[in-house]
């Protein structure tokens, strides 16, 4: 038994290959596409860093509550400052007013971060027994 053998080298009549139609089509929906997963992409790796800095900020305002009821440094009206927290600045406002009951005060603390060019807040506050 014998078996033809090709001895053309051109592809057989059935192959066909992308339009040029198909192919700018392909374009097209590729240069939706990629700016969307790019845009997407920007906004998950803000959320993480807001995420991340949100909980050092938490941390700062916390132990600056702690700090100034131990040491009863709450008495002025308004303090501020920076401390620096895991190589990074975090701006805070120390407030303390008047509560309901006249033996209570309210301390509040707001710490202030930037991330990707936007300032956000934290807040923190608890209640102190006046002196």
């Amino acid at each position: 038994m014998k078996f033809a053998t090709r001895t053309n080298s051109a592809p057989p009549r059935g192959v066909s290959a992308f339009t040029l139609a198909e192919v700018l089509a392909a374009l097209v929906f590729m240069a939706i596409v990629i700016p969307v997963a790019l845009h997407g992409l920007q906004i998950a790796s803000r959320a993480g860093s807001v995420a991340e800095r949100k909980r050092e900020a938490a941390r700062v305002a916390e132990r600056l509550l702690n700090e100034c009821i131990v040491t009863t440094n709450w008495n002025q009206a308004v303090q501020s400052g920076t401390v620096l927290e895991a190589e990074r600045e975090y701006r805070w406002t120390l407030r303390t007013e008047a509560w309901t009951e006249a033996a209570m005060q309210l301390l509040s603390v707001e710490v202030t971060f930037p991330v990707q060019g936007q300032d956000y807040t934290v807040p923190m506050s608890t209640l102190v027994r006046s002196q």
